[in-house]
């Protein structure tokens, strides 16, 4: 059976990390830092704005010279989210954001925040569960396979 993404948020400690679109990527790259994440949540009035990520800080911020402590978040956060429903697999999680090049991945049920994906979170729980395929087949070849 496929895992579905509201399964592997019930494996993963998840906190909200969040920032507001009027902090700065200064403000922003220390949290991150703080929290070892590589990516937040941009929150205004408790609605999802955008994310802001280390490499939209990297390449809009370091990359081109500017001094991190006058960029406004909102104006290098990515505003158009893609986010996931809980109740699809991880294997359309991972596709989506292998063909979306993403590294994380909001999910949100009616319009609600639950949870978030990495790709490693993802990468992850896919290698267990081909594991346990390959497993099984192996001993079904080896004759161990009961039935």
């Amino acid at each position: 059976m496929l895992k579905l993404v509201s399964h592997l948020l019930e494996e993963k400690e998840f906190r909200i990390i969040g920032i507001s679109p009027e902090a700065t990527a200064k403000q922003a790259a220390e949290e991150m830092t703080k929290e070892r994440v590589g990516a937040v949540l941009v929150w205004r009035d408790g609605a999802l704005k955008g994310i802001l990520t280390e490499r939209d800080i990297m390449n809009k911020v370091v990359a081109t010279g500017e001094d991190a402590s006058n960029v406004i978040v909102h104006t290098i956060m990515t505003r158009d989210v893609v986010v996931i429903d809980p109740g699809r697999t991880v294997r359309e999680a991972m596709q989506i954001v292998t063909e979306k090049k993403l590294r994380h991945l909001p999910v949100v049920r009616d319009g609600k925040l639950i949870g978030m994906l990495s790709g490693g979170d993802l990468t992850r729980s896919i290698v267990a569960e081909d594991e346990i395929y390959i497993d099984t087949l192996y001993e079904y070849i080896r004759g161990g396979y009961p039935g």
